[in-house]
């Protein structure tokens, strides 16, 4: 395939994902003082999961975009609503990203160190008890943390906190209590993203420069941290020009040689969006992957 027409398909996958309109929540909470500090909650949709006694396995979904100011949860509702409909109770994130000002190639700069880790954080922290009120469908004995691109780094990221270095902020006592992790092109391994110049350059954006990356690095890269004791599975399109493939790998060469097995799922002839397009074969493969965790 030439990259001219390799390009051409990116493209229309990515328009195919966000043609579809919003899906407004069921209920929304905050979890901090700032507009970007809440949770969008989904109740679970189809037969069998209405009634007191019915709960539905809790799906945690991280929104991508290069951890960008314009792209915000929104984008993903749609994905949110077809879990939704899938069976799933659905808490869907939102964290500050970067700010106005523009980087490299006129980008928005990507993230906020530490702003973004800290609203991850918390967010997950305050779920359990926000999940009580605003879904009681949900049963967060069987919750799975999911996440596209930048989102999917965070949901690994958030996985593993519990193998923090000594000191950071976000570091707990012990894993999560998460059924496992599913996450879809992630930004898995920052050394291999940067050489790549995975989304214009975002993962340098996030960190900062040459020594506050390597400072930060260590609190942050997902491939540093392992291994999380959590069953994991990756889900990454051949096809994807945004997240290349070879991201995804390097994460799951890096934990076996820590001693865990991940999941690598491939797509054919998938690029990056579908993995989030209620339209596209590749999204019901990632409910699949998830129910395998969650029932």
């Amino acid at each position: 395939m030439t990259d001219d027409v390799a390009a051409a398909r990116a493209a229309a996958e990515e328009e195919s994902a966000f043609s579809h309109p919003p899906v407004d929540p069921d209920a929304t909470a905050s979890y901090g003082d700032h507009p970007d500090q809440v949770i969008d909650f989904y109740a679970p949709r189809g037969a069998g999961t209405t009634g007191p006694a019915v709960l539905a396995p809790l799906v945690v979904v991280l929104h991508g975009g290069a951890w960008r100011a314009p792209y915000d949860r929104r984008h993903i509702s749609p994905f949110a609503g077809f879990l939704a409909r899938r069976g799933f109770a659905v808490a869907s994130v939102e964290y500050r990203r970067g700010g106005t000002e523009t980087g490299a190639g006129d980008q928005p700069v990507a993230g906020r160190w530490p702003d973004t880790f800290d609203d991850v954080a918390a967010a997950l922290d305050a779920l359990p008890g926000l999940v009580r009120e605003a879904l009681p469908q949900a049963d967060p004995r069987r919750t799975v943390l999911t996440g596209h691109s930048a989102g999917g780094h965070l949901a690994l990221w958030a996985a593993a906190r519990h193998v923090l270095p000594a000191g950071a902020p976000w570091r707990t006592d012990g894993p999560a209590p998460l059924r496992g992790v599913v996450a879809l092109a992630p930004i898995a391994d920052f050394a291999v993203s940067v050489k790549l110049d995975v989304c214009g350059g975002a993962v340098r954006q996030l960190l900062g420069d040459e020594d506050a990356f390597a400072d930060r690095q260590p609190y942050a890269d997902p491939a540093l941290l392992l291994p999380t004791g959590i069953a994991t599975t990756l889900v990454q399109g051949r096809a994807d020009l945004d997240v290349p493939q070879a991201v995804a790998e390097s994460y799951a060469e890096a934990a076996a040689k820590a001693g865990e097995v991940v999941g690598l799922t491939l797509l054919e002839d998938v690029g990056h969006f579908p993995l989030i397009d209620p339209a596209a074969d590749a999204c019901a493969v990632v409910a699949e992957e998830i129910a395998q965790l969650a029932w």
